[in-house]
């Protein structure tokens, strides 16, 4: 790993957690409470406000964790989180999104550590990847430059905390 982008980070970071700040348009990695590094990023294409449904075009708020990997996605390389957590599923039920079933097997699912269901009217696939970071064009997703995705790939881990603020 010595050489490739984010090699130093991942040496020195044991503690890692992202926070995301939507209307500054900045992640933030933290080694425990330590601030490690800001990224620029760019967000959803409708940024303002609560993913609320597939197809919003909304980036989601909230506590989240990593839940998935992916050296190869057509993003370069992706960092998926486990949307729709719990407040959403209990929101997307409340509101008539999704049936009594589904949100019991979501919850079920974020309760036993696997990633929910991506594929209810919740809407799903939302990450950080890399692309870009220069306008919000994003389906819902978090986007920073190639070579920020491959610091933050080096760093970050499935089960690494992940919040999203307004």
């Amino acid at each position: 790993m010595a050489g490739s982008p984010g090699a130093e980070l991942s040496d020195t970071v044991r503690d890692p957690r992202v926070v995301i700040v939507k209307h500054e348009r900045a992640l933030y990695l933290f080694d425990g409470q330590r601030l490690v590094k800001r990224y620029r990023i760019g967000l959803g294409r409708q940024p303002v406000g609560e993913k609320v449904h597939a197809g919003d075009d909304r980036t989601p708020l909230g506590e989240f964790a990593l839940s998935r990997r992916n050296p190869d996605s057509r993003y370069h390389r992706f960092l998926g989180i486990n949307y729709p957590n719990e407040r959403a599923v209990r929101r997307g039920l409340h509101g008539g999104w999704i049936s009594r079933g589904q949100a019991e097997a979501l919850l079920r699912d974020l309760a036993e550590g696997r990633p929910p269901d991506q594929t209810t009217a919740l809407g799903g696939g939302i990450g950080i990847h890399g692309g870009g970071n220069d306008r919000d064009w994003t389906a819902g997703c978090i986007a920073v430059t190639n070579d920020m995705i491959e610091e933050l790939y080096a760093v970050l881990r499935v089960g690494d905390p992940v919040e999203i603020l307004p």
